[in-house]
């Protein structure tokens, strides 16, 4: 393992202390509220229940210590009756449709998946992981906290039976290579690993990038042995799976704002009292502040470490313009329907 990721590992487990401190305080206290909704003896009038959560990412990662470990912490702590039993680095199956079918199936209650993996059942929010249709995360909770993002969810939960309860930052995407990627033309002859999905590949073609799917569990491997010439995922991301340790060069290409939605079974919402399912979204909700700071300090930590160090070439000279533009081009002519009227709808809100 090397020093950086020793780093960000003790950075990570010291988080959820500071970050239940932001929590308590979006918890609020309302003693007489509390008394109203518990029985006459004082205790919670909410009948325990358990929660399956899982995702595809190590217990170190933001999306669990400053996120999953914190919601569980917040809902153990409010009486809330739920405990939320929590399964990191896929061990209920990989990343992706698979384990989206199972949240539909309710084998799973709550998983956070990108929407590239959702579109598997709900075609339209593929349109979410589209190279450079999101500015940045500023740009991303625009959406996720409009009228568009609501209609879009409702129309999901129709036709899938999936309720999806937000969105929690990712990181900003870039390329890994053993070389610096400065422009489209800088990708050719690369096999860029991709994740095996309609919109993951429509965005390598949308930047030019030779597509090479992968499962996300096996990308080092595949980069050990040279099977893939890279990859791309945020700098965190990056550390975490130890991507770093088989790649020479990170060009900031900022391609994708990352993000994950959090997805939960129908049936599993409906079995909880109206209480619980306020304490179960007032938790989430409050995750997404942590999950994005943990984030953006770990990343810029790694990239400060990195330029220290030179263990890792970060190239910051990358013609983002060249990219964007090349991906909008190709979205235009390419995108239809509801997806194309989707991704106008995000770019939109850019203006």
């Amino acid at each position: 393992m090397s020093a950086t990721r020793l780093s960000i590992t003790a950075r990570f487990l010291a988080v959820p202390a500071v970050a239940a401190l932001i929590l308590a305080g979006c918890g609020g206290d309302d003693s007489g509220d509390a008394t109203e909704a518990a029985g006459e003896d004082g205790t919670s009038g909410n009948e325990p229940v358990e929660l399956v959560f899982s995702d595809s990412y190590s217990p170190e990662h933001a999306h669990n210590a400053c996120g999953a470990d914190l919601m569980k912490e917040e809902l153990a702590s409010n009486d809330s009756g739920i405990d939320l039993q929590i399964f990191p680095s896929s061990q209920l199956g990989p990343d992706g449709p698979e384990r989206v079918s199972s949240v539909a199936a309710g084998d799973i209650d709550i998983d956070i998946q990108g929407s590239s993996a959702i579109s598997s059942l709900y075609e339209p929010i593929g349109a979410l992981d589209a190279a450079y249709v999101f500015d940045g995360p500023d740009h991303l909770f625009e959406f996720a906290d409009s009228p568009a993002f609501d209609d879009m969810a409702a129309d999901m939960l129709e036709k899938t039976g999936i309720r999806a309860l937000g969105v929690w930052f990712f990181g900003m995407r870039h390329f890994t290579a053993n070389q610096p990627i400065r422009t489209p033309d800088d990708l050719e002859g690369l096999r860029m690993r991709y994740p095996d999905s309609p919109q993951f590949l429509q965005n390598a073609e949308a930047v030019g990038a030779n597509a090479t799917p992968v499962a996300f569990e096996e990308v080092y491997l595949a980069l050990q042995q040279g099977v893939i010439d890279g990859q791309e995922n945020p700098i965190p991301t990056i550390v975490d799976m130890s991507f770093s340790e088989v790649q020479s060069h990170v060009s900031l290409s900022g391609h994708q704002t990352g993000f994950v939605v959090a997805i939960m079974s129908e049936d599993a919402w409906q079995s909880l009292s109206p209480e619980q399912q306020e304490a179960l979204q007032a938790s989430f909700d409050a995750a997404r502040d942590t999950t994005r700071q943990c984030l953006e300090d770990t990343e810029q930590e790694i990239l400060d470490g990195w330029n220290e160090t030179g263990e890792v070439t970060v190239v910051d000279d990358v013609d983002r313009e060249a990219f964007s533009a090349k991906a909008e081009a190709y979205f235009a002519e390419n995108l239809q329907g509801d997806k194309l009227a989707l991704y106008q709808q995000i770019r939109e809100l850019a203006q």
